[in-house]
Order: C-alpha cells, then sequence, then structure tokens
C-alpha cells in the first residue's frame, strides 16, 4: 500500500521538475524586446506618487544590487525583470534536492536532514549563477549581432548620402530599409529623436553609451560632423564599415583557432586510449 503522504509528495516533485525543465528551456530561448520598455523609451513616463509596494520593493532592490544594466538595456529587460529571474532560480536551485529527498523517501532511501538542506543552498548559489551568465552570453551574443548590422547600416547610409539624400534623412531611410531587431531598435532611437526634437546622431551616440555598442557611436559621430559642418563621409562612412568587418574577421578567426585548439584535447585522449588498447595484450604478457 502506498503511504498517504507518498502520491502528494510525488506530485509536487514532477511539478517542481517540470516547473525547472520548463523555465531553462524559457531561459535559454533568444530574447524577445518587450513592448512595455519600448513604448516607455519612447514616451517618458509621468512621475506619480502611489507606487506599488511590490514595485517599489523591486526598485529599492534593484538600487543596492549591481546589475549588469548595459546588458539587461541591451536584451530590453529591466533591472526588475533581471531579480525577479535570479530569485525564482534560486528558489527552484533551493528546492530541488528537498523534492528529490520526498521521491527518494519514497522509493524506500532515506537521506539525512544535512544533505538536502546543504545541496539546496549550493544549487541554488549555482542556479543564481546560471541565471546571471545566461544574461551575460545572450547579450554578448546580441551585441555581437548587433556590430555586424551597424556594418550594414553605415553601407545604407553611405548610400543614401550619395543620392544626394540630407544627413537626417540618410540615417532614417537607411534604418528603414532592413528588418530585424537591431534595425527597429535604431528606428526607435531615431523616432525618439524626432519625436524630442533632438538631433538623431546625438540620439545613436545616447543610445550607444546605454547598450555598450560602441561602432554605433562611431556613426553618430561621423553623420555629426556632416550635419553641422557640412563634410562629405561617404567615404568615411565606407572606411568605418570595412574596419568593422577587418575587426568581425579577425574575432571570428581566433575564435575559430581557440575552438580548433580545444577540440585538440578529445583528440590526443582519444589516441592515448587508442595506443593503451594496442599496448595491453603486450603489458599482459611481461
Amino acid at each position: 500500500m502506498i503511504a498517504s503522504w507518498q502520491l502528494p509528495a510525488a506530485v509536487l516533485g514532477g511539478a517542481a521538475v517540470g516547473g525547472g525543465c520548463f523555465l531553462l528551456v524559457r531561459e535559454a530561448l533568444p530574447a524577445v524586446p518587450a513592448l512595455g520598455p519600448a513604448l516607455r523609451r519612447l514616451h517618458e513616463p509621468v512621475a506619480t506618487n502611489a507606487v506599488p509596494p511590490s514595485t517599489s520593493l523591486l526598485s529599492g532592490v534593484a538600487r543596492r544590487i549591481r546589475v549588469p544594466q548595459r546588458d539587461l538595456t541591451l536584451l530590453g529587460r529591466t533591472r526588475e525583470q533581471y531579480l525577479i529571474s535570479l530569485l525564482l532560480s534560486a528558489l527552484i536551485g533551493l528546492a530541488t534536492p528537498p523534492v528529490a529527498a520526498f521521491i527518494f523517501a519514497a522509493a524506500g532511501i532515506r537521506l539525512p536532514v544535512a544533505i538536502p538542506v546543504g545541496a539546496g543552498l549550493v544549487c541554488a548559489v549555482l542556479f543564481v549563477v546560471v541565471a546571471h551568465r545566461d544574461v551575460i552570453e545572450k547579450a554578448a551574443a546580441a551585441r555581437a549581432e548587433f556590430v555586424r548590422a551597424v556594418c550594414t547600416y553605415l553601407d545604407l547610409v553611405a548610400l543614401q548620402l550619395a543620392a544626394a539624400h540630407g544627413p537626417v534623412q540618410a540615417l532614417e531611410q537607411a534604418a528603414a530599409v532592413c528588418d530585424g531587431w537591431v534595425f527597429q531598435r535604431i528606428r526607435e532611437a531615431l523616432l525618439r529623436a524626432q519625436l524630442q526634437m533632438r538631433f538623431p546622431w546625438a540620439e545613436l551616440r545616447l543610445m550607444s553609451q546605454e547598450i555598450g555598442v560602441a561602432e554605433l557611436g562611431d556613426v553618430g559621430a561621423i553623420m555629426q560632423s556632416s550635419g553641422t559642418e557640412g563634410a562629405q563621409v561617404q567615404h568615411t562612412l565606407r572606411e568605418q564599415a570595412d574596419s568593422l568587418r577587418d575587426q568581425i574577421r579577425t574575432t571570428d578567426l581566433a575564435r575559430a583557432e581557440s575552438i580548433t585548439s580545444r577540440l585538440d584535447i578529445p583528440g590526443a585522449a582519444l589516441v592515448f586510449v587508442l595506443v593503451l588498447f594496442v599496448l595491453y595484450p603486450f603489458m599482459t604478457r611481461i
């Protein structure tokens, strides 16, 4: 007969494991920019005195904890969302060993209480580190994709300037040519500059500082000289695009060489195992 507590423990254990797998898969998927932060970037909300207690509590905690703000801005996440993801990861890590202990107990395997408690603390810290590293890695991949898109944007702006368009019009029409989240962010920045009566190159430079993409700030600096001094910058834009392509190519080659060097280790280990298999019969006869 099954004890009265075994079935609920098994159900709760399965639910916890399923929820943890769902959150892990959800965090592994590419991030989608949220609509709310995008609208708030276009229209700054009016400050009000009525603030929900939960929101003010999260905001206070977020101000006291050091978070990768540039990475979060690039991914379209808020500080509160980042802290909530860390908290959920810690709770999942803290609950996983006790749930596993309940499952083992249902199977007749008794573990000391100190084992699931200690393992829960270790898993909580490990899950928080994994969640933080996931944000950093996603931001690094998004930043590399942003730099590649900036190369295309430089060429498009140079073509628009060569077609006798003004600097402001060249920036806007070049951003409207391509799709993708990078060009969508650039279009949002240009629209924000238009609504707030600011120069588009100043908005691009501000955006580059917020997301940590210096290459976008270079576009703004080059176009600023064209808009304020009337300089012909088509050649400069193309040279900057070629320089970025060379930089991306060098980075990709270095990454490929690093991966190739790491592949030499399992190859050498395989050769060593094969040599042991060949020498083993001779060694046994000695």
